[in-house]
Parts: structure tokens; C-alpha cells; sequence
């Protein structure tokens, strides 16, 4: 939480047409506190709390972005990307290809995602591959303190509209920044190992670091950080040294991001891949209230554990 404020207190002191809007996130600091303090660094002119409307703000977002301003848009929760998706998915993501360029829509939707706070099936759900279907928009979705920052100012610095989604359940994340921070669009390799590749993002990082601890396999885990752009090179690579694949992502994983993942490594490595690729996800349900349930249906360490160990007993 704390790395994301200083993402975005960089911004603001960088460059004087960043503004930050969304409701509360000047008086209250935002529904989880994110952006507590900026309003009184800042000023009110340059931390907007706007009314009780997605698709309001965040459409007058975009026409700040298209006239010269740099907003970086707080959306609660990503269930109520439902409510304004018309401004980000059919004006932030389409002017720029059909102005020629003429105009540059640099705006970031920062976004909470993510079960286990028993927040009920209307705010706990991960929407990311809905995004990332949408030609135009970028989205990143970090796993790591230094990540927090480091892709957030990167987001705010790009010409294109950027989803940046965070995961709550990492707001109380510690750790380290590094020093060297690595360009948006380029995946990391977390864990190095030599059985089975595991491609992640996000939350699930920090699941399938501790599955490749516990394993017996040699696991290596691989850390997206952004679907659009995909570094799938550093996916493939990882795969066809270890000839397994398994992707794990806390989303439903009917039609999620990592089936795309899956067919592009499948086209790929077909005659490289020892075993057939699997994916980890949540089940095609609502997300239920009761926290044992929650645990139920998320992907879990052991879990992630046994598919590994079982595709390397496979061959």
C-alpha cells in the first residue's frame, strides 16, 4: 500500500498535469487508505474527490487525458468496471488508433481485485482477462513491493491507457525496493528451477513461490507482471527447458488469461512439451461470503504443489 502511495506521490511531484481522481481519495485517502496524505502534499486541485459516479469520473478522466492532463482514476473495486466501461473500453482504448496518433490518452485506472476479505461475490471478483481483450488498453497487475511503485509510474508515464490493478489482499506487503527497476512488459523470473515452469501474476506469486518451496519438484516460477504487454519469450523459454507448463491465476479460469497463455505455448512448444499444460483457477461460481468457502475455491499452495508434482511423476 504504502509503496503504491510513494508510486504515486512521484508522479504528482514529477510532473504538475498528474492528477489523481476517485471517490474519497482526497478526504478519506480512498476506501483503503491508498492515497492517504496526497490531498494535504498536493493539494485539492491535484487530488480530486469526485461524486458516487464510475461513469462520470472516469469519463471526465478521459477527456482531462485527452486535453493535456495525466489522471491516475481510482475505481473501487473491479466488479464496478461494469458501471463505465463505455469511457475505457470504447473511448480511452479506441482514440488514439482512430485520432492516427493525433491524440494520446495517458490515464491510469487504478483498480482492487481479488477474494479472501469475505467481500461477497459483487466486489471480489478478477476481471483482468476482460481487459486485456480490449485492443488499446495495457494492464499490469503487480506482485511485488517494488513492482507497486515502480509499475505504476511507469503506467502513468505512457502515452496509452493503462489498467493497473491491484490485489488487496497485498496491501500489507513488506519488502525491499530495488534499485533497478525492470520496463513494463518485461516478466521476471521469481523463483529459478528446472522441473516445471509456473507462469503467475499478481496475488498468485506469492502462492506458487511458497508451492515451489514445499515441492519436490524444481519449480520455476514465473512472474507476468503485465498481460498487455505479454512476455511470452520469457515463458517460452522457461518451458521448453523444463518441458512443463502450469499457469496459475486466482481468476475464474474458464476463458481466463492463462487459456491464452496455454494456446500460444501449446502452438509453440508442441513438440518440446513432455506433458500436456495445465492451468490452475477458481471455479465458474460467485465468489461466496464465508471465508472457508473463499479458501475453498482459490488456488492453493497444495494444490499448486500437486499438479506439479504430478506432471513431473507424468514424464
Amino acid at each position: 500500500m504504502h509503496a503504491i502511495n510513494a508510486g504515486m506521490a512521484d508522479v504528482l511531484e514529477r510532473d504538475p498535469t498528474a492528477v489523481v481522481m476517485g471517490i474519497d481519495v482526497a478526504a478519506g485517502g480512498g476506501i483503503f487508505t491508498v492515497t492517504k496524505g496526497l490531498s494535504e502534499r498536493f493539494g485539492a486541485d491535484r487530488v480530486i474527490d469526485t461524486p458516487i459516479s464510475e461513469m462520470g469520473y472516469v469519463g471526465a478522466a478521459v477527456g482531462a487525458a485527452m486535453t493535456g492532463l495525466r489522471p491516475i482514476v481510482e475505481i473501487m473495486f473491479m466488479d464496478f468496471l461494469g458501471v463505465c466501461l463505455d469511457p475505457i473500453m470504447n473511448q480511452a482504448a479506441k482514440l488514439r488508433y482512430m485520432t492516427a496518433g493525433a491524440l494520446e490518452i495517458p490515464i491510469v485506472f487504478r483498480t482492487q481485485t481479488g477474494a479472501g476479505k469475505s467481500a461477497g461475490a459483487q466486489h471480489s471478483q478478477s476481471l483482468e482477462a476482460m481487459v486485456a481483450h480490449v485492443p488499446g488498453l495495457k494492464v499490469v497487475m503487480p506482485g511485488t513491493v517494488t513492482d507497486a511503485k515502480d509499475l505504476l509510474i511507469q503506467a502513468a508515464a505512457d502515452p496509452n491507457p493503462v489498467v493497473y490493478v491491484e490485489n488487496r489482499r497485498l496491501y500489507s506487503m513488506k519488502g525491499a525496493l530495488d534499485e533497478d527497476p525492470r520496463p513494463l512488459g518485461q516478466a521476471r523470473v521469481a523463483v529459478p528451477g528446472d522441473d516445471v515452469t509456473v507462469v503467475t501474476w499478481g496475488q498468485m506469486v506469492r502462492e506458487c513461490m511458497a508451492a515451489a518451496e514445499a515441492s519436490s519438484a524444481s519449480i520455476e516460477v514465473i512472474d507476468l507482471r503485465s498481460l498487455v504487454p505479454l512476455d511470452m519469450d520469457t515463458v517460452l523459454a522457461s518451458a521448453a527447458r523444463t518441458g512443463r507448463l502450469l499457469v496459475v491465476h486466482e481468476a475464474v479460469q474458464d476463458f481466463g488469461a492463462g487459456a491464452e497463455i496455454a494456446a500460444r505455448a501449446g502452438q509453440e512448444l508442441f513438440d518440446l512439451l513432455r506433458v500436456p499444460i495445465r492451468r490452475i483457477g477458481t471455479p465458474s461460481v460467485p465468489m461466496p461470503f464465508t471465508p472457508t468457502l473463499e479458501q475453498l475455491l482459490m488456488p492453493q499452495r497444495d494444490q499448486i504443489v500437486r499438479a506439479a508434482d504430478e506432471m513431473v511423476a507424468e514424464g
